[in-house]
C-alpha cells in the first residue's frame, strides 16, 4: 500500500468522481483508476460503488476513509512539525476565537507578534464556546481564546489571560443613562436584549440578573455585539456588554454605565490540548501572549485601547 494510493483514494472519496479527482490531482484519469483498483485488490474489498455518473463509498469504504483521514492528518502534522523545527519563525499558527474578540483584540496581538516574527502565518477560525472547545480537542486549531475560561476540562488546559468588566448599556434617554454606576436590580423592570443561546455572554448576563434577584425579560436576541449595541441605542431594551465591545465607534451608541452590585465580569482564557505538545511556532505565540497580558496587567492597561 502506497501513500499515493491513499491520497488518490481520499480525493475520489471527496469528489465522488474519478475525472474530477484526476483534474484536481493534475494526473491522468487512468492513473487514478489504476491506483484505486490496486488498492481495492490489496485490501480484497470494493471501496466504491457506482451511483449514476458518480462513485459512492461502500460501507467498508466509509470505515476505511475515516481511518485514512485520521492517518493523513497525523502525517500532515508530522511534516508541519518537521518544518517548524527547522525554522520555527516561518510556521503557521492556527487560532480560534469568539466573534467578540475579533473586533480588536485578535488584530492587536497578532500585529504585535508579527513585529517580532514577520514571516509567521496565521489561520483564523471563529466560533462559539462549544465549537471552540471541539476545535481544540480535534486539533483543528492549536490555540483558542475562549470566554469564560473552562475550569476542570479534562481535554484542554490553559491560562486566564484577562478578566474583563461588564457594563450595563442603556438607551440614551433611559432614566439611568447619566448615572456613574447602578445596581443591576435597578434594571429589573426593563426588557433585555441578550445574545442567542450558545453564546458565552448570555449565561453570564442571565446569572448576574438572577444574583441580583430577578429573571430578565427578553425583548430581542442577537448574535453580534454590534446588533446588541444598535438595538439598545435605538431604545429597544437594555443589556450588558464587556468593556471590549465599546472599542468601535458608531454614530448610534447606547449609554454605558458601570454596575456596582453585583460585580459582573467575564474571564478570557487561552487554551490548548492537554494531551499534546504545541508546535514550536504556536508555543512561541503562546509565550508571547502570556507575557503580553502580564505586562498589560502590571501596567494597569487593557489590550484593546480603552
Amino acid at each position: 500500500m502506497e501513500l499515493r494510493q491513499l491520497h488518490y483514494f481520499m480525493k475520489v472519496a471527496q469528489k465522488e468522481h474519478v475525472t474530477q479527482a484526476a483534474e484536481e490531482l493534475h494526473v491522468a484519469q487512468s492513473a487514478v483508476s489504476r491506483q484505486i483498483h490496486q488498492l481495492e485488490q490489496e485490501l480484497g474489498v470494493d471501496l466504491f460503488m457506482q451511483k449514476g455518473r458518480n462513485l459512492q463509498l461502500t460501507p467498508v469504504g466509509h470505515l476505511f476513509c475515516k481511518r485514512v483521514e485520521s492517518l493523513m492528518k497525523d502525517l500532515d502534522k508530522a511534516v508541519a512539525e518537521v518544518h517548524e523545527f527547522l525554522d520555527p519563525e516561518r510556521g503557521e499558527i492556527r487560532i480560534g476565537f469568539p466573534h467578540s474578540l475579533g473586533i480588536h483584540l485578535i488584530p492587536t496581538v497578532v500585529a504585535e507578534f508579527r513585529k517580532r516574527y514577520p514571516n509567521v502565518k496565521f489561520r483564523f477560525k471563529q466560533g462559539m464556546y462549544p465549537s471552540l472547545i471541539r476545535d481544540v480537542v480535534s486539533a483543528e486549531v492549536d490555540l483558542a481564546f475562549i470566554s469564560p475560561f473552562p475550569e476542570g476540562h479534562d481535554q484542554v488546559e490553559g491560562d486566564v489571560v484577562l478578566t474583563e468588566e461588564m457594563y450595563a448599556i442603556l438607551p440614551p434617554n433611559h432614566a439611568l443613562a447619566q448615572e456613574e454606576s447602578i445596581t443591576l436590580d435597578q434594571l429589573s423592570a426593563d426588557k433585555f436584549i441578550l445574545f442567542s443561546k450558545g453564546y458565552s455572554l448570555r449565561p453570564i448576563v442571565w446569572q448576574a440578573c438572577l444574583e441580583a434577584g430577578f429573571t430578565p425579560q427578553i425583548a430581542f436576541e442577537g448574535e453580534e455585539t454590534d446588533t446588541i449595541r444598535g438595538l439598545v441605542a435605538a431604545g429597544m431594551g437594555v443589556s450588558l456588554l464587556p468593556e471590549m465591545a465599546f472599542f468601535q465607534s458608531n454614530p448610534l451608541q447606547p449609554a454605558r454605565v458601570r454596575i456596582s452590585e453585583p460585580r459582573v465580569t467575564r474571564t478570557i482564557g487561552l487554551i490548548h490540548r492537554s494531551d499534546d505538545k504545541l508546535p514550536l511556532v504556536a508555543q512561541a505565540f503562546r509565550n508571547f501572549l502570556l507575557n503580553y497580558f502580564e505586562l498589560m496587567s502590571i501596567n494597569n492597561k487593557t489590550p484593546f485601547g480603552t
